[in-house]
């Protein structure tokens, strides 16, 4: 898979509030599906599962069994490459644009 087909899959799993609602809630810790189940109950399980697929695809969750337990841990290291490609580069061509406006202003 090329660099931008893993940034597509990551986008389109951003792309969800749900799943964006997913990831808010392992940011600080683990959890076990029942308790992301329990998080989301506007909707039921098994398309909790299926944001859950989308995500893991994507690499920005990972699962590990423990006994009947799944436990779902964040993985932000796809977030940091979107950010170092992206916003990484946007932010310093801003900074750069907004520092020759300043010089240009006199400030």
């Amino acid at each position: 898979m090329s660099s931008d087909d893993d940034s597509d899959v990551i986008f389109k799993a951003l792309a969800d509030r749900k799943r964006r609602a997913i990831l808010d809630a392992l940011k600080d810790e683990p959890k076990t599906t029942g308790q992301l189940v329990a998080l989301l109950p506007q909707i039921d399980r098994c398309t909790v599962m299926q944001h859950m697929k989308v995500l893991e695809t994507a690499g920005l969750i990972v699962a590990r069994k423990e006994g009947r337990e799944r436990w779902n841990y964040l993985n932000a290291l796809p977030i940091k490459s979107i950010h170092d490609r992206w916003i990484g580069d946007y932010a310093r061509s801003a900074a750069g644009l907004m520092s020759r406006l300043e010089e240009e202003l006199g400030h």
